[in-house]
């Protein structure tokens, strides 16, 4: 090989060593923003499950609410006190809308985590919207149970005010 090859070898040697320096730095960049992106969707999907679990808790509490209203309704049509059927069938009527608004916010949280988990199938993201959708199951359950004892409650208060 003459002297001219050889040093064209070399000059290519160089070339692709700075070629290889270059896609190296590239790829610690895009293994970084990866990284990031990895913690920001477990993040996502924490943040979606705490919300989940804090909006079924919300709708259970409603569903108690309701619970206590209807009870109060039932109390207060046995002495003639009308306002107080009227006011407690009114607060359990309103329990149950902040049961299903709740049962709302644990649907939409549920979706989050779940998006979160189609993004990237990591285990722990999957696992959030596993338990997002559990939470959100009992946000809905609360929210019907609200529900119906607001209807019983509504229909004490009617049935007072025919008598």
């Amino acid at each position: 090989m003459d002297i001219s090859s050889e040093k064209r070898v070399f000059e290519k040697l160089a070339q692709f060593e700075v070629e290889i320096g270059i896609l190296r730095d590239q790829y610690q960049v895009v293994l970084s923003r990866y990284g990031q992106s990895i913690d920001s969707i477990n993040t996502l999907s924490l943040k979606s499950l705490e919300a989940a679990k804090r909006a079924a808790v919300s709708a259970e509490k409603s569903l108690l609410a309701c619970e206590h209203a209807k009870t109060s309704a039932a109390e207060a049509a046995l002495v003639p006190v009308r306002a107080a059927v009227i006011a407690a069938a009114d607060a359990a009527a309103a329990s149950a809308l902040a049961a299903a608004e709740a049962a709302a916010a644990a649907a939409a949280a549920s979706a989050a985590s779940a998006e979160a988990a189609k993004v990237h199938a990591h285990e722990s993201a999957l696992h959030a919207s596993s338990e997002a959708a559990a939470a959100t199951s009992r946000a809905v359950s609360a929210a019907s149970d609200a529900a119906n004892l607001a209807y019983q409650a509504d229909a004490l208060a009617r049935q007072l005010k025919k008598e």
